[in-house]
């Protein structure tokens, strides 16, 4: 294993509340009660949505028919049992462009749950995990998608 380039710090802000990011970097407030930023689980579902997201606009934009909007929607279900796993998870990808073909975004996130996206490389293989695409406004299928095996 290789040494770590970067170092990510989460500094105590009081109660349940801690400022965190990379050393140097912009922060992020991150809260236990979701009051004054995202939640623990909240912001490993951002990570989740965002960093399969990049994947999607690098894609289409390598492909020459880039989004022209895009948002991601996560829900989920969690084990009522300590510690609360997520047990599945479905992201919603609703994205708009002129050009933009199902079949390039659904092999996007294909590609990002397989192979780029770091975040979803590290959830474990007993999470569901499973996509859907809203393309120019008419929704999609869900697809399950496999966690990298390692």
């Amino acid at each position: 294993m290789s040494a770590p380039a970067e170092v990510v710090r989460a500094v105590w802000a009081g109660d349940h509340r801690f400022d965190t990011g990379r050393v140097g970097g912009a922060t992020a407030r991150i809260d236990g009660s979701g009051a004054t930023g995202q939640t623990p689980p909240d912001a490993l579902l951002s990570a989740l949505a965002t960093c399969s997201a990049i994947d999607v606009v690098d894609v289409l934009a390598k492909r020459r028919t880039p989004a022209e909007r895009l948002s991601v929607d996560v829900t989920w279900t969690r084990r009522a049992e300590m510690p609360h796993r997520f047990e599945e998870i479905v992201v919603t990808y609703h994205v708009d462009g002129a050009n933009v073909e199902r079949v390039h975004v659904e092999r996007a996130l294909q590609l990002a749950f397989e192979k780029y996206c770091s975040v979803a490389a590290s959830l474990g293989p007993d999470i569901v995990v499973e996509t859907t695409v809203t393309l120019n406004g008419a929704p999609g299928e869900l697809v399950r998608q496999p966690i990298y095996p390692g």
